[in-house]
């Protein structure tokens, strides 16, 4: 029977290793082959060096495995695959990212691996740490205070909480973590066991019984002597502002408390100790206040204090439901995404699909390790596997529900999975003392045992995981698509260097704006720069603006092709297709000569085709240079000109005695709000506090309305994109014409404003604003056809020079 046991055993571990080691090499080899997928080419290069890493996974395991059915025939067989996984899932995606750090991160592995096969042979009562408990956690204190004068820090900026040098380093604060554990555990048991005895009666045992599960003690004689070295413990961690291990201690004293009180008071101490630590962090430390308001609301500085979980959250809505891919994606924007934040790698590489298997492992580990806590044969193994479970488990999901949001940032390692050589290694210790735990050896418990602490504690864990599955499929499914299509979403940017996007073309297919160069090193130029502040930019570090950002989707290959193409593209290369060419109604003839009109001023203008709504011109002065944006930014942001603001279209300005010249005035000319275009076009004029106030393009439209016999053409400046297979297809305007006055009514206005033989009518008017700034506006029209083209103009000039709007009025409109 017990051979029959024994083999079973053996077969289960093996084979769930097998399937470890099959995912990895999967992984491993798309691994190889990401550079390749990135360039979109077989002529490499290609990436060898984590096979190394591979390679010291496998030696690692497949000793312990059979080390572990040697030395523990009877040991849990689900343990040791689960931490195989993750730990081997964890230095590939360390190595995708850093390959440096990865090779790290495999010696370290190599380190943990030889201290969990040496420790099989340790004492299955594992007493010298019970009996040694005040030395190990004093030893431990002692470490963790050392870094209090001579702690460094890797990075050589930032909390010195290691010690170490010349490129080694040992966090104390991790083995501290380990030996809590321990000491909790033995205290515990052994206070147990002198109250018992103390009083033999007490708990309903017969007299002189062990004390078990069933025994209840007195609270505060029980917990004395942990409170104060617990304390001594949580002290130490707040000078030295490690407020993560902190939180992840405070976890472990109140889990491992409670299955050994059973007492829902030390719950309740519990919270309220997270609470007013909470309150103490914010009020004493700008960490907390920190990462706390970057919890509450991300959004209100995406870019600054909130910057890390934003990017966190993006990076697990970019991995979609399978992921980018190992290698691919741009995981490495997010900061500390190898160390903290790895769970958000593993997202968008692996997708929803990898979080959720790797919470699966999380709670397969979790799940074996309070099995084995309730198999045990004594108390101190029981309390001890207990701990050990509620730490790895509570470590890894609380950095996991802070990369989701469910947690604020607390600034940890994933257990077996972040980069870091002293997490790795008392990760490994922790499996270690479970395995060792978890083989009975012929020993059966003859203390009673109350499982509802235990099974308590678990419901609490899996619920926790429970909550960061749908935490995921939330920003994955949910949220997604509108985090992916933020401006300030450097992973679009970052995939235009590899994929090529499309161009921008005038209306006769002169380029404005287009990429160049080699997958990897694809570069946007702006051929034109002065139509900067229409095209727009497309930056990993600014974001987008303009035609670039509305018409992104287009641009980037993410729309326009059939689905099977684009999903197929997703999942090969985890990028979408080649961007497809966008066709303006822009001529950059007539724009040249609105740019060289309007230089030196202030101001905007609008030219467009009155019947068909097409806009042929669209200059705002001062502008930018779309090139120059990482040289000019600063400057950029700081000029109260606002060259990075489009006039034509955002720009309000009080009409004054216009309102009164134009039949209906413009808010009756169908301008109000602004007809939708594929541009930026601001508030309606109604929702402004200034009322009255008009954007050129909006006057433009009621010039465009007045010489189409009445009717306001719908505005357009995108008229086509060229479609795969079917070459250019025309877009239609975002809205429709509108009949806006009567054609006889439009007809006198024209004949009481015309100019020059009836070649074109024009109204000239200053309106001041209420500020006293001076203002000059021109409407104008063209009653001939130029070029098969009926034109309609309005001119803002925020000058007080009737004569310089007349002059750039009429050069645009005479034929």
């Amino acid at each position: 029977m017990a051979d029959t046991r024994f083999t079973r055993r053996a077969a289960i571990q093996l084979g769930l290793l097998i399937f470890a080691g099959a995912f990895l090499a999967f992984y491993a080899a798309h691994l190889s082959l990401s550079p390749a997928v990135f360039q979109r080419s077989w002529s490499g290069p290609f990436r060898w060096g984590h096979w190394l890493g591979l390679l010291v996974w496998l030696l690692v395991f497949g000793t312990a495995h059979f080390q572990s059915l040697r030395r523990l025939p009877d040991h849990d067989p689900y343990l040791l695959p689960a931490a195989a996984l993750l730990s081997g899932w964890g230095m590939l995606t360390v190595w995708s990212l850093l390959p440096n750090f990865g090779m790290r991160q495999a010696v370290w592995l190599a380190i943990g691996g030889a201290a969990l096969v040496l420790g099989f042979r340790l004492p299955a009562d594992l007493g010298f740490l019970r009996r040694y408990k005040y030395v190990w956690l004093s030893a431990s204190l002692l470490l963790t205070a050392a870094t209090l004068l001579l702690g460094v820090n890797p990075l050589g900026v930032g909390p010195r909480m290691w010690l170490g040098c010349c490129g080694v380093y040992f966090q104390p604060s991790e083995p501290l973590k380990l030996m809590l554990i321990a000491y909790l555990a033995a205290v515990m048991a052994d206070r147990q066991a002198l109250l018992a005895l103390v009083h033999p009666l007490g708990g309903g045992h017969a007299p002189g019984a062990p004390a078990g599960e069933g025994w209840a003690a007195p609270l505060l004689p029980l917990l004395a002597p942990t409170l104060v070295m617990a304390g001594l413990a949580l002290a130490l961690l707040g000078i030295q502002r490690d407020l993560g291990t902190a939180a992840v201690l405070l976890f472990l004293y109140a889990a491992i408390t409670y299955v050994t009180t059973r007492r829902r008071l030390v719950l309740l101490l519990a919270g309220a100790g997270v609470a007013a630590s909470g309150l103490i962090g914010y009020l004493a430390y700008d960490l907390v206040r920190l990462r706390l308001e970057a919890w509450l609301d991300p959004w209100l500085d995406p870019s600054g204090r909130s910057y890390q979980i934003v990017q966190a959250l993006l990076a697990v809505a970019n991995g979609g439901l399978i992921g980018r891919g190992p290698g691919l994606g741009n995981p490495g924007v997010v900061p500390l995404a190898h160390s903290d934040l790895i769970f958000a790698a593993i997202a968008e590489q692996t997708g929803l699909f990898g979080m959720i298997g790797l919470l699966a492992a999380l709670a397969l580990l979790a799940g074996r390790g309070l099995v084995t806590a309730l198999r045990s044969p004594d108390n101190y193994r029981r309390y001890l596997a207990a701990g050990l479970t509620a730490y790895l488990a509570g470590q890894a999901l609380l950095i996991v529900g802070g990369t989701l949001r469910l947690f604020p940032l607390t600034g940890i390692t994933l257990p077996f999975v972040s980069y870091g050589g002293s997490s790795l290694l008392v990760s490994c210790l922790a499996l270690l003392l479970l395995l060792i735990v978890s083989t009975p050896r012929g020993e059966w418990s003859a203390h009673p045992l109350d499982a509802r602490p235990y099974m308590r504690l678990g419901l609490v864990i899996g619920l926790t995981i429970a909550a960061a599955a749908l935490a995921a499929g939330w920003w994955v499914v949910y949220r997604g698509p509108d985090l992916l299509t933020r401006t300030d979403n450097p992973r679009r940017a970052l995939g235009d260097l590899y994929v090529r996007r499309g161009s921008l073309l005038d209306r006769n297919e002169h380029p404005i704006s287009e990429s160049s160069g080699a997958p990897g090193t694809y570069i946007r130029r702006v051929l034109y720069p002065p139509l900067s502040i229409v095209v727009g930019y497309v930056s990993p570090v600014y974001g987008q603006s303009g035609l670039e950002a509305t018409l992104d989707d287009y641009l980037r290959g993410r729309q326009g092709y059939p689905f099977s193409e684009t999903w197929w593209n997703q999942l090969v290369y985890g990028q979408p297709p080649p961007g497809l060419g966008v066709r303006l109604a822009l001529d950059l003839d007539l724009q040249a000569r609105a740019d060289r009109l309007l230089e030196g001023q202030r101001g905007a203008l609008v030219l467009l085709n009155a019947n068909t709504g097409e806009i042929l011109a669209m200059a705002s002065h001062p502008g930018f240079d779309a090139n120059r944006l990482s040289a000019d930014w600063a400057e950029l942001v700081n000029d109260a000109d606002a060259p990075l603001f489009n006039r034509a279209t955002l720009g309000r300005y009080p009409v004054g005695e216009l309102e009164q010249l134009l039949p209906q005035g413009l808010a009756g000319l169908g301008v109000d709000p602004t007809p939708r275009l594929r541009l930026p076009t601001g508030d309606a004029a109604g929702d402004l506090p200034e009322p009255g106030a008009y954007s050129p393009l909006q006057a433009a439209l009621a010039a465009a309305a007045l010489s189409n016999n009445g009717i306001r053409p719908a505005p357009r400046i995108v008229t086509a994109v060229n479609l795969p297979g079917s070459g250019w297809t025309l877009l239609p305007a975002l809205d429709q014409p509108l009949e806006v006055v009567a054609a006889e009514a439009a007809q006198r206005f024209k004949d009481k404003h015309a100019f020059k033989g009836d070649v074109f009518w024009q109204v000239i008017v200053e309106a001041g604003t209420d500020s006293g700034a001076p203002l000059t506006w021109y409407l104008g029209g063209a009653l001939s056809v130029r070029d098969g083209m009926p034109l309609a103009l309005a001119v803002a000039l925020e000058d007080q020079n009737p004569g310089l709007a007349e002059r750039i009025g009429q050069a645009l409109l005479q034929p």
